[in-house]
């Protein structure tokens, strides 16, 4: 057995919803990748007195950080399209000129396997750079079964050669294609769901996602879609209430869901939908910020029915090229009135729950994985009031010190 014993730090737990549960030099072991004990170094169990401890000089441990709604799989960029923007170019004169989400899908379908992962990696080192242990990535700029598939065998090949946990989401169901423009069923009948079964007979997805909206999916057309996850025993999240109210929200609660995300036009009924269906609240300020939204998601409602939040970076190419949790967390307070708890939370233990990955990782709690992020901070306040600075002093991933910045 490999015994590992940390001390003289402030522990941050994170195992409750009533705060960060601080606790002051304080101890953590960890034997075989998973936590023995954690708390007061006064109550340290006995048999671990024989263990050389390592002193982390006082500095605050948290949970390693979990950005759980990511598109961290794709091709190309849209910085010119940025650029566009910026000169007074409309949406749609971008998306005449070939740009938008088709930009996007031709650059990922010219990309193979070894391509996707090449072109991921500096996406995610920068966020393993920050502390983060694990990452959903989706599919969705394939938009064809083939390169849909490959975007999340990309996901899978990022697991092997980073230390880092991987859950993947199907995302056929992000935009219709150009050759199925106004054939939405069509396209759900003909790369949607058989995709999905390809997908699942290989192992390849974790969840089911989809993009409800006008711009996007219909009610009826994701209920089509969650009923073949149902049918094929995988849970469901969804992007609900971006841009408009139809529904998603509800319709997601309906079936489980893991998380619904997005949520800048959810209403009460939404709200209470997902509180009795034990939905997470993904938040995502970075597209929020990006897109120039103004309508902020409803905490206030969310708090009182006491609905989990989760903040993500959303990290795509065209609405929010983010790669930073960190700047995420400072979005989601200074934006959306998140507290320093509720973001930490939002990034440890509801993103993991967000990921259906609660009783494994997310709070530092006996029995879990050894997921551990030391900073050189000693108020968590810190994580969040900065922005533009990274205070990690190391990333530890099931036991072992993997990064140090």
């Amino acid at each position: 057995m490999t015994r590992t014993l940390w001390n003289d730090l402030t522990l941050a737990p994170l195992i409750t919803a009533k705060g960060l549960g601080l606790v002051e030099d304080a101890a953590i072991a960890v034997a075989d990748e998973r936590i023995a004990f954690a708390g007061r170094a006064s109550d340290l169990p006995s048999d671990w007195r024989d263990v050389a401890p390592e002193s982390l000089g006082g500095r605050l441990v948290t949970p390693a950080m979990i950005d759980c709604h990511t598109h961290l799989v794709h091709g190309g960029d849209r910085a010119r399209e940025f650029e566009m923007r910026l000169e007074g170019a409309s949406y749609e004169a971008i998306a005449r000129a070939g740009g938008g989400i088709v930009s996007s899908v031709r650059a990922t379908r010219e990309l193979g396997v070894e391509g996707l992962v090449r072109t991921a990696l500096p996406r995610l080192d920068a966020l393993l750079l920050e502390g983060v242990s694990t990452v959903e990535i989706k599919s969705g700029y394939g938009l064809e079964i083939e390169t849909e598939l490959n975007m999340l065998r990309a996901a899978r090949r990022l697991e092997r050669v980073r230390p880092v946990r991987v859950r993947t989401s199907w995302l056929a169901a992000h935009a219709t294609p150009a050759e199925y423009k106004g054939r939405n069923a069509d396209y759900i009948r003909d790369v949607v769901l058989p995709g999905m079964e390809r997908g699942a007979a290989e192992g390849l997805i974790d969840a089911v996602d989809g993009f409800c909206e006008g711009i996007a999916f219909s009610p009826a057309e994701i209920a089509e879609v969650f009923d073949k996850a149902k049918a094929l025993g995988l849970p469901v999240k969804l992007h609900a209430e971006q841009l408009s109210n139809l529904g998603g929200a509800r319709l997601a609660a309906s079936h489980g869901a893991l998380s619904a995300d997005h949520l800048e036009y959810l209403d009460a009924d939404g709200v209470a939908a997902m509180a009795q269906a034990g939905t997470v609240a993904v938040l995502l300020p970075g597209a929020f910020y990006a897109i120039r939204e103004t309508k902020v998601p409803p905490l206030a409602a969310l708090r009182a029915a006491g609905v989990p939040m989760a903040v993500a970076t959303d990290c795509n190419p065209g609405t929010s090229p983010l790669t930073s949790l960190l700047l995420a967390m400072n979005m989601a307070a200074t934006l959306f009135g998140m507290t320093v708890a509720e973001c930490l939370a939002g990034t440890t233990r509801e993103a993991a729950r967000a990921l259906g990955l609660e009783s494994e990782t997310g709070a530092i709690e006996v029995g879990k994985s050894a997921d551990l992020a030391v900073w050189n901070v000693r108020s968590p306040a810190e994580l969040v009031y900065r922005f533009g600075f990274n205070p990690l002093h190391a990333r530890i991933f099931r036991g072992a010190r993997t990064l140090n910045p």
